[in-house]
């Protein structure tokens, strides 16, 4: 996905990365492009503040689908995707955003169409998407994203 790529170029780090070279990395661009180092002018301030809150994005984003993050919450995610029924599902620019009943929320990342279609067309939603969709792509939680903020 773009927006993965993206993230992973403007902070510099391999698609490996763990969790505390992500921080590390997050914490030397944070002191680099902090607003308060840029008084000179307005607009020199207004653009690190921008940058700043685009590391940020990226940072969180990029924590919200590392390996060591999935690994933490993986029981609750398996027994959601095993045990609750999609409650709904939506798909947008390759993002699959699915909803169970146990109200947990996941997004799925680099989702083809046809993929999307195949489980709008399925017999049975929730069987094909434990066969073909839940360990198949990136995710990430949205019940954790909502908790946390």
């Amino acid at each position: 996905m773009k927006k993965i790529v993206d993230y992973r170029k403007l902070l510099g780090v391999a698609e490996t990365a763990e969790l505390q070279e992500l921080k590390s990395v997050y914490r030397g661009l944070m002191k680099t492009w902090h607003p308060d180092k840029f008084q000179a002018s307005e607009e020199s301030k207004l653009d690190a503040e921008e940058k700043s809150k685009t590391i940020i994005e990226a940072y969180h984003f990029l924590v919200s689908i590392a390996p060591e993050t999935r690994e933490q919450s993986k029981a609750e995610y398996i027994e959601t995707t095993t045990n609750a029924a999609i409650a709904d599902f939506e798909f947008k620019s390759q993002v699959l955003k699915v909803e169970f009943t146990d109200g947990n929320a996941y997004e799925y990342f680099d989702v083809p169409k046809a993929i999307y279609v195949k489980l709008v067309n399925a017999d049975s939603p929730g069987r094909f998407a434990r066969r073909h969709i839940y360990n198949e792509f990136v995710y990430r939680s949205l019940s954790k994203l909502v908790a946390t903020a």
